[in-house]
């Protein structure tokens, strides 16, 4: 279990970044899940992964600010009990349009800041990993981090007046890199790199070590099933 960042909460709102973490509806998330974790755990988990995501991401001391685009009330509320900014995916077209929205929120609020998108299924994130990330993107208009499989994204970034262009789903690590943001392929920042979608990535995610809220709601796993 992960303890790094999970008490003491960054609340200086002049940090240079702003995050966008999105988020389904919790009866709709990690459909994959249930099969390792049982259905009835499935919507629990989702929102575990985001609690632990957004509260490492509150922690790390570049970010200023979470803002969390989600229709789910339950997910909004605990969320908004962590310190992030709640933002209804009003666009209702898909990911990429939410990411968009989230991000013209968070720089309607804050428009010197550069924003950053981030899954919200990183719970072993940790924020001195992710302030690498953020430190390591200020150099560059548009970066982004593709996951443990090398072939999704879990972070891109955009500094100031830069458009994000968001393109994820499915191989988007491919679409960021001809897209020309810059790949960061810096060693030892695992735990961003590791969403989780089935059993298999749940195990992993508990062997680098899982924030509390994912800790809570933990069950057997059965990776096998997702083979």
């Amino acid at each position: 279990m992960r303890t790094e960042g999970e008490i003491a909460t960054n609340t200086d709102p002049t940090g240079p970044w702003s995050l966008v973490v999105p988020l389904k509806p919790l009866a709709r998330a990690k459909s994959r899940l249930g099969r390792a974790v049982g259905e009835a755990l499935r919507p629990r988990m989702a929102l575990a992964f985001a609690q632990d995501t957004v509260s490492a991401a509150l922690s790390c001391r570049a970010v200023g600010d979470v803002v969390v685009v989600t229709d789910d009330p339950v997910a909004g509320a605990a969320l908004t009990a962590l310190g992030a900014r709640v933002v209804a995916d009003s666009p209702a077209a898909g990911l990429n349009a939410a990411l968009e929205h989230g991000a013209r929120s968070a720089r309607a609020r804050r428009p010197g800041a550069a924003v950053a998108v981030l899954n919200a299924d990183l719970p072993a994130l940790r924020p001195a990993e992710l302030g690498r990330v953020l430190e390591f993107s200020g150099a560059f208009p548009r970066t982004f981090v593709g996951d443990a499989q090398g072939i999704g994204t879990t972070f891109l970034s955009a500094m100031p007046g830069v458009e994000l262009r968001p393109a994820f789903g499915g191989a988007s690590r491919a679409r960021h890199l001809s897209s020309g943001a810059v790949e960061i392929t810096l060693p030892g920042l695992d735990s961003v790199r590791r969403d989780v979608d089935t059993g298999d990535d749940l195990e992993a995610a508990l062997a680098l070590g899982v924030g509390r809220f994912t800790a809570l709601p933990s069950a057997p796993v059965a990776p096998a099933a997702d083979r």
